[in-house]
């Protein structure tokens, strides 16, 4: 395992490195001018060229993208255009309110998720388990911001239960954090009926039930508990899409996370927040990935197994 770990994480090196590589391409072909957006339209070009000139932007690809990683590798993240304020600093400070808002939903989707989908798989064929079909599939195609709003416009203009943006008060993460997870929640339905159809109709479930063991004690002792391992590797990669992905949700709700700060980037042409902040982003999504299956082998035994004999062969 060891030597597995030391792989993966040597392997996300030049993974990381094709990520900033492609990021700063597509800021390289994309429209604007941040010196122009920061000194106003009515700056003289001189001006303008002087600003470019001294935030290295005149500068080829290589150039910058060399100087990028450099300063990556000596731990300086950039400074933002707008704030004047190390990147690294203002994502510390903003990284708490998008993992505060993705654990409260991925705890919804696991709440919402893991009971509906073994009470379809329990109902196989009947109209209970079409129902929870058609409601999940209902859930992962309707768009999250669209959801977002209807939150918004019944609970918090309608009713006025809830703020509706916000997050002085503990009121403020409901919808925020409601509203991210009915998705999330209909892919581990779907994902635990699957699992868990597939595992009753395993040779010892079948013994279980042979030897007389009540119907509820096969189903949550021996069946659910092998049938849930490959939800964990799906609630795992759904955290670790969900921290890249609350950037409508932080947008709407008016929370000060990564989601609404690499926003902000990227309508105002900040070139090191975008670069600094999706590279910070994908580190983690492969940092999460990796526990993620560690995990799982620590869970499955087969995995152990798989693991051991790969390493006395020297695959792994």
């Amino acid at each position: 395992m060891l030597r597995y770990t030391i792989k993966r994480l040597l392997l996300m090196i030049p993974i990381l490195l094709g990520i900033s590589f492609v990021v700063l391409l597509i800021i390289e072909i994309s429209p604007g001018d941040p010196a122009r957006m920061m000194l106003g339209d009515r700056a003289t070009e001189e001006s303008v060229a002087a600003l470019r000139d001294e935030l290295g932007l005149n500068d080829s690809l290589p150039v910058r993208y060399v100087r990028f990683i450099w300063n990556i590798m000596n731990g300086d993240f950039g400074t933002s255009y707008a704030t004047s304020r190390p990147i690294l600093r203002e994502m510390w400070q903003r990284f708490p309110y998008t993992l505060l808002n993705v654990s409260l939903a991925l705890g919804l989707a696991v709440i919402i998720g893991i009971p509906i989908g073994i009470y379809a798989a329990t109902h196989q064929y009947t109209w209970k388990d079409n129902a929870a079909i058609f409601s999940s599939l209902f859930c992962v195609s309707m768009p999250g911001f669209w959801f977002a709003l209807i939150l918004v416009q019944i609970f918090a203009v309608k009713v006025r239960l809830v703020p509706p943006s916000g997050v002085e008060s503990w009121k403020g993460w409901i919808l925020p954090a409601f509203s991210l997870s009915l998705g999330y929640a209909a892919v581990i339905a779907r994902q635990t009926r699957s699992n868990l159809l597939e595992v009753i109709r395993q040779d010892y479930v079948t013994t279980a039930r042979a030897k007389g063991i009540p119907e509820r004690k096969v189903l949550y002792r021996h069946a659910l508990k092998n049938a849930l391992i490959p939800v964990i590797m799906v609630v795992g990669s759904i955290f670790g899409l969900a921290l890249g992905g609350t950037l409508i949700g932080e947008v709407i709700f008016s929370i000060p996370g990564l989601g609404s700060y690499t926003l902000a980037g990227l309508q105002g042409r900040d070139y090191p927040v975008i670069q600094g902040s999706i590279l910070i982003l994908s580190t983690l999504f492969s940092l999460i990935m990796l526990i993620v299956d560690l995990l799982f082998a620590l869970i499955d035994p087969r995995i152990r197994l798989q693991y051991a004999r790969k390493s006395k062969r020297g695959v792994v």
